[in-house]
């Protein structure tokens, strides 16, 4: 058993820290987060509000996923096959798995796919925006506003580099969304015959730590470009918004922090000794991405709750500066 001395009230300091990077990048806004809990590691005006094209349309998928919709088939309208934008060419009147057209959706980037799933399962367009922007607030994208579901341009349409890496965050931890974003080929057969996409994204298709993304581009917004990385058990998402060399800084960004940063085990899986007669559980490793110069500014509080009960649950957060960046449930165990 591990034992932890020096607790003077239910609070337990434990004294590690750390602290973030920054490289500029003119004109343009971008942001490296931590893919398993959605910190911050690396950015540029990651705050600022922008246009972010067809990076929208991750959102749209991932509204679209949650509403969890009954029915697996519909019907395309005229509106949605006359979208304006980019297209997958739906024809009106002819019926399209809602899955179909979701791979259409983040694959090729169908604006018309975006309008026929709005409609599908918000009963219009504006009443799947709305749905949007609600998730979006429940989710604390707090820079963000949607005007539609495809990401034509409009003043108010906007979100942050930051708040778009959370929506593939967010996306990428419900499995059908994930299953589609790392979809390099989608083989499909419609009214039409057998057909299929290939992913706009060209850094799932050629670089092995490049597993999921979505592009995006209006003349507003400029190039903008998400794409999440794995490598060595370590994942980051990276964002950039209106960047000319996307496809290189997403390489450059990916690499340097799976250079830089290292998985860091703040506390082992096992039972840890807060009192004589008090014990706290941790069912698995609670673990970081850090730097080394990092290590040296993390912080630990254990928060147990005053209850008289001999089995209860606490809470024991990881704190960077000031900062809470992951908190876990654990088994608090008295013995009287």
């Amino acid at each position: 058993m591990r034992k932890i001395a020096g607790i003077a009230s239910v609070l337990l300091f434990i004294m590690l820290f750390i602290g973030p990077q920054s490289t500029s990048a003119a004109g343009s806004a971008w942001v490296v987060i931590d893919a398993e809990n959605g910190r911050i590691l690396q950015g540029e005006n990651e705050h600022q509000p922008l246009p972010i094209a067809s990076l929208t349309k991750m959102w749209t998928a991932y509204t679209f996923l949650e509403l969890k919709s009954d029915s697996e088939e519909t019907i395309i309208s005229s509106e949605a096959a006359t979208a304006e934008g980019s297209s997958i060419y739906l024809e009106p009147g002819t019926t399209m798995q809602t899955t179909d057209l979701l791979y259409g959706l983040m694959l090729r980037s169908g604006n018309d796919a975006a309008h026929a799933l709005a409609e599908h399962a918000g009963g219009s367009l504006e009443g799947f925006v709305y749905l949007m922007n609600e998730k979006a607030q429940r989710h604390g994208l707090e820079n963000t506003y949607f005007t539609n579901p495809s990401g034509l341009h409009d003043e108010r349409h906007l979100s942050s580099a930051y708040d778009t890496a959370k929506m593939l965050y967010y996306g990428m931890k419900n499995p059908d969304f994930r299953k589609i974003a790392t979809t390099k080929n989608h083989p499909f057969e419609n009214e039409n015959g057998k057909n299929s996409w290939e992913n706009k994204h060209k850094l799932i298709l050629s670089e092995p730590s490049a597993i999921a993304g979505k592009t995006g581009f209006t003349k507003a917004a400029g190039r903008t470009l998400a794409t999440y990385f794995e490598k060595d058990g370590k994942s980051v998402i990276v964002v950039t918004l209106n960047n000319g060399d996307d496809w290189k800084m997403h390489k450059q960004l990916s690499q340097q922090v799976f250079s830089e940063y290292q998985n860091y085990t703040v506390a082992k899986k096992g039972q840890y000794q807060i009192f004589p007669h008090m014990t706290a559980t941790v069912d698995k490793p609670i673990k970081l991405l850090v730097s080394k110069e990092e290590k040296k500014q993390l912080s630990n509080v254990l928060q147990i709750p005053q209850t008289e009960q001999e089995q209860k649950k606490g809470y024991w957060s990881i704190y960077l500066n000031t900062e809470p960046i992951k908190t876990v449930a654990v088994e608090i165990k008295t013995e009287k």
